[in-house]
């Protein structure tokens, strides 16, 4: 589970990055009265998806082999139990 706090919390400390700098951008551009917050979100949006899948690769890769990891564990319990239930 520790991977996966690690890695949706350095998405959502991106996104809220992404959104600050566009933000700012975008109300130094416009002027401060004119920022268009659903404009902001959406182009922060896709600027931390791109950033993330290039920056947190490690992150994401150690969060899929930890649930393969645990894919595995459970589906050997599983069989596990199955022979043990086929012997009694």
């Amino acid at each position: 589970m520790k991977e996966f706090w690690v890695y949706t919390g350095l998405r959502v400390g991106m996104f809220a990055a992404s959104f600050a700098v566009v933000a700012g951008a975008w109300a130094l551009i416009a002027g401060r009265n004119q920022v268009w917050v659903p404009g902001a979100l959406l182009l922060a949006l896709l600027i931390s998806g791109i950033a993330s899948y290039w920056m947190l690769n490690a992150q994401r890769e150690g969060l899929a082999r930890r649930v393969a990891q645990r894919a595995e564990n459970a589906s050997r319990r599983f069989e596990e139990m199955k022979a043990k239930e086929d012997e009694d």
